[in-house]
């Protein structure tokens, strides 16, 4: 996952301004103690720091896998 594929995905899952305090706000343990924000200044890759924010925020795992990616071009 791309940097602007989740990034994307936050958005699209929690919205833009909820999204963004998310990545700031909440400590995810997972990534040892860390925010998402953190992680990935970290250099956690961002398909690692995504699965943990959808594990600790409840999503789906129907919205885990694909998300953030461009709709198919027609």
């Amino acid at each position: 996952m791309k940097l602007s594929e989740f990034q994307r995905a936050v958005v699209d899952e929690f919205g833009s301004g909820y999204g963004q305090a998310l990545l700031t706000d909440l400590v995810l343990g997972e990534l040892g103690g860390r925010t998402a924000q953190e992680a990935l200044n970290a250099g956690i890759p961002a398909r690692e720091v995504w699965l943990a924010l959808c594990r600790e925020t409840g999503v789906p795992q129907s919205h885990w896998y694909g998300a953030g990616k461009p709709a198919p071009k027609r």
